[in-house]
């Protein structure tokens, strides 16, 4: 996959107006880059992942692409609290298929979004994981763990083939109403 395959896989996700998002698992910035792409000048996107150089290699790419784009570097596991704003939306690519309890993450995830935020989950479509995608999860059962954590209106954004699992998807979830943030601190 591309620069332009992320961003087909998020384009029906996204608001065409800039606004504070994160990529929690961010890794080199693939989907960073493609968020970037997406909400235009003005955007704030915090970039989460435990790998320093990673992020580093994300902050030259940013600059040299999308100067107008304000991003922030954390460097922490995603799984863990992390001291973000509320956010309007947020993209876990290829991430969340690293947790094995999905749930309290998930929890989370919710508690950083803005009521009516967005979850943008990108993931192999299968439940059959491997030692380098150990917990993946079909678009099926994520809509089924979506609702439970809090999320509503989960949609199928747009699919890919994959050479490694066979077809990789993108979601869109909203933070349901009337439920509790769940925000740490």
């Amino acid at each position: 996959m591309d620069h332009t395959d992320h961003v087909a896989l998020l384009r029906g996700g996204v608001p065409t107006e800039p606004g504070t998002w994160a990529d929690l698992g961010a890794g080199t910035g693939a989907f960073t880059l493609a968020l970037a792409d997406l909400l235009g000048p003005g955007a704030v996107i915090y970039a989460v992942d435990w790998d320093r150089v990673a992020l580093r290699r994300l902050e030259r790419e940013r600059h040299a692409r999308f100067p107008a784009t304000t991003l922030h570097v954390i460097e922490a596991d995603f799984s863990q609290p992390l001291p973000l704003p509320p956010l309007d939306g947020i993209v876990l690519a290829n991430s969340l298929h690293f947790v094995r309890d999905k749930e309290p993450v998930l929890g989370l995830v919710r508690g950083y979004l803005r009521p009516g935020g967005r979850l943008l989950l990108v993931e192999y479509d299968t439940d059959r994981g491997n030692p380098w995608v150990p917990y993946p999860l079909a678009y099926p059962t994520w809509a089924a763990l979506a609702a439970r954590c809090g999320f509503s209106g989960t949609r199928l954004l747009a699919t890919r083939p994959s050479r490694f699992l066979g077809r990789i998807y993108a979601a869109a979830s909203e933070r349901a109403a009337g439920v509790a943030s769940g925000r740490i601190g």
